[in-house]
């Protein structure tokens, strides 16, 4: 018999019982996108949410009987699932124990202890014996109190690798090119990192998504980053390579010479079949060693996406679409096909090594270089959900749900960014494995990590399959274990963490984020007196725990800002919901509301603060000059560089609420003229020497 559907229709506001169903397991019924401002969730909202987390509410009768269960278990279990201990205190859980109770602690190392407090940082196992016979058995996650703050200040560029070309590259940014462009920046300008998109693996196919924020797998690098020329047994398959290498150039020569886009999928296309032959080339014993150690360390998760890969060549990228037995990882029709696909198997898996070889090389170089933090990593906010991750870690998915954004000013009708949640309550039971697993693999290259939407770490929107993001609800992650987790894979690894924390924040989180050491993001054009008169912040005025930038890759390079281009790019792609006269307006005040500030404190000569269109070239390069020197007056411990800023760069690199009208992440670097613009441009290239000596002549002592 076919379980009853969940009640409620669209927009239909939830009963009492639902919406404390609801909370108990943090389902909000509730938002406030502003403090003055509450917005209920639909019922749909909340049936569709605790569906996914495997809570029947197809009736009345059932969302009662739910309820009842859940407080019922609540107030039988003695801990959650997993339980926090910060530096050398005991778990907060711990006091809500009966008096009496006896514990026992596990730790990592093998060793036992029945003290809570002190605790050697880690993931332990606590087990805990009531006076009435009760026992639990949890997840104790021991972390320091804090990450370390950044020693002094740094700066440093910005730059999505696919789009730096090198005249060595095959078509798009290679990981060689991001090695030669840390020791030239380290040794050579002073920096002290580089920050990169995510390069995790892609989905493969033609057309292949281009955007690397809706990745395959989170867990492993995409290989078409790979330098082929740099993999070892390379010259030993030279002449069977030829081929390819020959295409790459004349692929290569079509983007910088030519003005054709960055085509991935033909970049890959070569990079596979140069790959392929390199295989054929028997490995020396000391890199068999190695290749066989990082097989051995990465275990089922590297069998998974090795797996994934060999099975969506035969079957294609989409694992809900695959023969029955297929779709699930364990089953034995999967296991034969491992067995039967074992060739291409291995050539997945030596895949990863190659790029996480080559990934540790590029890190080692930039510190080599001086760079007292190096590359700067992207972590995406979630996975495609046909892709690798998706299809091995489908228990911890909310299944039929995907993370977005609720309404807001810039977006009436709210966002769906098409990733599957992770569930929070089998996080939690798993004793956060699954992250723990993804930050431990991403700190083994990184000397920081950007965390795209942190406040995911707190709740995230979910939208249910086929509803617009109208019907969509918050669903709250434990934030205290999640951080636990952050600040103790990162500590370990001696690595930053910087959050994404643009937009809506709810109140606490920054706060929060703070407290434990992890940095925020602030871009100058959103810095202003929101609680005062709206002016633009002055510099001294900015918090010092971030990353300082005058712009992402989601917004206009600076020189279009201040030339207002900006504005008429999203007129002619007909992205404007006002008459292109205000929009313009708006934009130039906005702009001139910044020159004058600038002007005010000396950081942008008298004469350079009127109209950015009119000032010419050399108006507007002191002016992006003056916009640096701003970021360089803040007390802020990072400072970033929009690489393409520094050569005048107009076009955004994406282009928010465009498909197929922009060609989103396809872009190569380019001059103020639009010509394309190399790594061996950029040593020579006398607009970006003068931006960074202003930067390294002015640059201010930050904070203590």
């Amino acid at each position: 018999m076919n379980a009853p559907r969940p009640s409620g229709t669209p927009g239909e506001h939830p009963g009492d019982d639902l919406v404390r169903l609801a909370a108990l397991h943090g389902v909000a019924a509730s938002y406030r996108p502003a403090p003055d401002r509450e917005v209920t969730a639909s019922a749909t909202a909340l049936h569709r949410a605790l569906a996914a987390l495997g809570v029947p509410t197809g009736t009345p009768a059932a969302v009662r009987a739910a309820l009842e269960d859940r407080r019922r278990d609540l107030a039988a279990r003695l801990l959650p699932p997993t339980v926090v201990a910060w530096g050398a205190a005991p778990p907060a859980a711990l006091a809500a124990l009966p008096d009496g109770t006896r514990l026992r602690i596990d730790t990592e190392d093998g060793t036992t202890r029945t003290d809570p407090a002190g605790l050697p940082p880690g993931v332990h196992r606590l087990t805990a014996t009531a006076p009435d016979g009760r026992t639990a058995t949890v997840h104790l996650i021991a972390a320091p109190p804090r990450l370390p703050t950044p020693a002094g200040r740094s700066y440093g560029l910005l730059v999505q690798l696919y789009s730096l070309l090198s005249r060595r590259s095959w078509g798009m940014g290679d990981l060689g090119d991001l090695g030669e462009l840390a020791a030239w920046a380290g040794r050579s300008l002073g920096a002290g990192f580089i920050q990169v998109n995510p390069l995790h693996a892609a989905v493969p196919g033609a057309p292949s998504a281009p955007s690397p924020y809706r990745p395959s797998s989170r867990r492993f690098p995409d290989p078409v980053h790979l330098r082929i020329e740099d993999v070892p047994e390379y010259p030993y398959a030279a002449e069977e390579t030829r081929e390819p290498r020959e295409r790459a150039a004349r692929l290569r020569a079509a983007v910088l010479d030519k003005g054709e886009l960055i085509d991935r999928d033909a970049v890959w296309e070569l990079k596979r079949t140069a790959l392929e032959e390199i295989a054929r080339v028997e490995q020396a014993p000391g890199r068999r060693a190695a290749y066989r150690d990082f097989v051995a360390a990465g275990g089922r998760a590297l069998e998974d996406h090795a797996t994934w890969n060999a099975l969506a060549e035969v079957h294609g990228p989409d694992w809900r679409t695959w023969p029955g037995d297929l779709r699930d990882p364990r089953s034995p029709g999967t296991a034969r096909a491992r067995a039967a696909l074992a060739d291409r198997v291995d050539l997945h898996r030596r895949l990863a090594w190659l790029t996480d070889s080559q990934l540790t090389a590029a890190q080692r170089t930039a510190r080599e270089a001086g760079m007292p933090v190096g590359i700067i990593h992207d972590l995406a906010v979630g996975v495609h959900p046909s892709g690798a991750d998706a299809w091995a870690q489908q228990e911890f998915h909310a299944a039929g749900m995907s993370i977005g954004a609720p309404p807001d000013a810039f977006n009436a009708r709210g966002q769906d960014w098409g990733l599957p949640p992770w569930r929070p309550d089998r996080l939690a039971a798993a004793g956060y494995g699954p992250f723990r697993e993804l930050l431990r693999g991403l700190f083994r290259f990184a000397g920081a990590l950007r965390i795209d939407h942190v406040m995911g770490l707190f709740r995230l929107w979910w939208v249910p399959e086929g509803l617009p993001p109208t019907e969509g609800t918050y669903v709250r992650y434990d934030a205290e274990a999640l951080l636990a987790v952050l600040v103790l894979e990162a500590s370990r690894a001696g690595a930053v963490v910087i959050g994404e924390d643009l937009g809506t924040v709810a109140p606490g989180v920054r706060e929060t984020l703070r407290e434990r050491g992890v940095l925020g993001t602030s871009v100058l054009w959103f810095e202003r007196d929101w609680d005062g008169d709206g002016a633009p912040l002055p510099p001294d005025r900015w918090r010092a725990d971030c990353l300082a930038t005058a712009t992402t890759h989601d917004l206009p390079p600076t020189a279009s800002r201040l030339s207002g281009d900006h504005v008429e790019l999203r007129d002619r792609l007909g992205l404007l919901t006002r008459p292109l006269a205000v929009e313009r307006a708006e934009a130039a005040a906005d702009t001139a509301d910044w020159l004058a500030l600038l002007t005010r404190l000396g950081l942008l000569p008298a004469g350079n603060a009127g109209d950015a269109a009119d000032a010419g070239d050399v108006g507007e390069e002191a002016q992006i000059q003056a916009v640096h020197r701003a970021l360089l007056h803040t007390p802020a411990r990072l400072v970033g560089v929009w690489l393409p800023d520094a050569v005048g760069d107009r076009r955004p690199q994406n282009l928010p609420g465009t498909w197929d009208q922009y060609p989103n992440w396809r872009l190569p670097v380019a001059d103020a003229t639009g010509r394309p613009v190399t790594l061996e441009d950029l040593a020579d290239s006398p607009r970006l020497h003068a931006l960074l000596e202003v930067i390294r002549a002015e640059r201010a002592p930050g904070p203590p």
